[in-house]
């Protein structure tokens, strides 16, 4: 099974917001997911990204990866998900 960080959208036409779920990565994009370790409000003024990095570095640690808009959400907010899976062990 090869799991990813995926964005799940929600929200109505014309005013997205999505959530960070674990999902496997032949699933559909609103389909089954495993876990929600966030979300993404692109609509405010100052988008909003929030990421629940312990869950996120447990994941990533058992081989789940971002997909490449996560990765960029990642780096936008300064989360290193190797040196945290690292740090727990």
């Amino acid at each position: 099974m090869a799991l990813k960080f995926r964005l799940q959208r929600f929200g109505c036409k014309g005013r997205p917001f999505y959530h960070v779920v674990v999902t496997d990565s032949r699933n559909a994009r609103n389909g089954r997911f495993i876990e929600r370790v966030g979300h993404y409000n692109p609509m405010t003024e100052l988008s909003v990204v929030e990421f629940k990095t312990d869950r996120m570095a447990h994941w990533y640690g058992v081989g789940c990866r971002p997909t490449d808009t996560v990765a960029t959400l990642l780096k936008i907010k300064k989360v290193d998900l190797s040196a945290l899976a690292k740090s727990q062990g």
